[in-house]
């Protein structure tokens, strides 16, 4: 068994606000794994749209959409200080009563969920996360329940291992949630980010067609990893826009963006067409035209997170390779504002990553920001 030091360097989140509510430090109590978990050696952990908004308290209420709340909006488990980071890769070094010693040495990605239900209950109603409502991967080591840590053997690094949890987990539930099958076309908003680019290439591995939304720059990086055209998002004209480039109807429209372009995609959308979201980085107070929902009789579905089954099927495509790692770079946890300024920014393609400084020359330095 490896020495376990009492104390290790984390980022708290303490408030919140801005960047300033994020502190890197060398003194917090290193976690134990209880009864039935166990406790990893964290490599590295991917970040995400939450960590941003959990810290801005951006989620507003339902009543007063720009209050400041976190996730779960008005039932939140929250407490600061509170170690953020669900997208966590790194290696189980001990584990709590319950849990075979052999699991010790496992290299394992973390399924962030928390799904308050027994298993066989596929109902995300009381969902949450960690990171959200227990500490997080931005640290040297987290405990978590034992059932959520999944060996890997994929031949992938760590880093490139983070960059698929939360960003894909919430890609697979949307399809899910719209019931895309092969040979449909869809069109997806946000295309360049780690959720956008992981549904274009889930969209191909149900063999549906993906068309990206997204800005200039990004068109080549797209196409290979499987977007069949792009559409650049400010365009004046997105409805004829889209149009021109699809080759026949849009069955699903896959949106992180909303704000002004909401009711276009649901114009683009064929007769009983489907919309399914996870997100709204353009605005999540949206205008509507009934009308063109009713008269179309289109499915509107929102999402978060997913289910035990779909992190099992993602699972399962990571080692058999069906879905690649779309890793743009690497900070070490000591460079955590920076990270999230370059996250923030949304200048890079796929998922950006932080390393523990300790394991920075062996998992981080691959992938450094240059």
């Amino acid at each position: 068994m490896v020495a376990i030091p009492d104390v290790m360097k984390a980022v708290q989140l303490i408030g919140h606000g801005g960047l300033d509510q994020l502190v890197y430090r060398d003194d917090v109590p290193t976690p134990r794994a209880s009864a039935g978990e166990v406790l990893i050696d964290v490599h590295a952990c991917g970040m995400n749209n939450t960590d941003v908004w959990v810290r801005e308290g951006a989620y507003g209420t339902e009543t007063a959409p720009e209050s400041i709340s976190t996730w779960r909006r008005g039932r939140s488990t929250l407490t600061f200080p509170r170690i953020q980071g669900a997208d966590t890769v790194g290696r189980i070094v001990d584990v709590g009563a319950g849990v075979p010693d052999e699991r010790v040495g496992q290299r394992v990605m973390v399924d962030f969920s928390i799904y308050n239900r027994p298993e066989g209950d596929e109902s995300l109603a009381d969902i949450d996360y960690i990171g959200h409502g227990r500490d997080g991967g931005y640290a040297e080591y987290v405990a978590v329940p034992a059932e959520n840590a999944y060996e890997i053997t994929a031949d992938i690094t760590d880093a490139e291992l983070a960059t698929f949890c939360c960003a894909y987990l919430t890609a697979e539930q949307m399809l899910d949630r719209a019931q895309l099958v092969g040979g449909e076309r869809i069109l997806v908003t946000g295309a360049s980010g780690g959720v956008g680019s992981a549904i274009v290439q889930l969209a191909r591995v149900r063999g549906a067609i993906p068309y990206a939304v997204s800005s200039p720059g990004k068109e080549a990086a797209l196409r290979e990893i499987g977007a069949e055209d792009v559409v650049l998002r400010d365009t004046p004209e997105l409805v004829a826009d889209v149009e021109r480039v699809v080759d026949g109807p849009v069955d699903v429209v896959a949106d992180l963006v909303a704000g002004p372009m909401f009711n276009d995609l649901l114009r683009i959308l064929r007769p009983e067409g489907r919309y399914t979201t996870a997100g709204a980085i353009a605005g999540p107070v949206v205008e509507l035209d009934l009308r063109t929902m009713y008269l179309k009789h289109l499915e509107l579905h929102g999402s978060s997170q997913g289910t035990r089954t779909a992190f099992r099927r993602l699972v399962r495509y990571i080692e058999n390779g069906d879905i690649r790692p779309l890793l743009d770079k690497t900070f070490p946890l000591s460079d955590f504002h920076e990270a999230q300024r370059t996250f923030m920014a949304k200048t890079y393609i796929g998922k950006l990553v932080v390393v523990p400084d300790r394991h920075w020359d062996s998992v981080g330095a691959l992938h450094a920001a240059s």
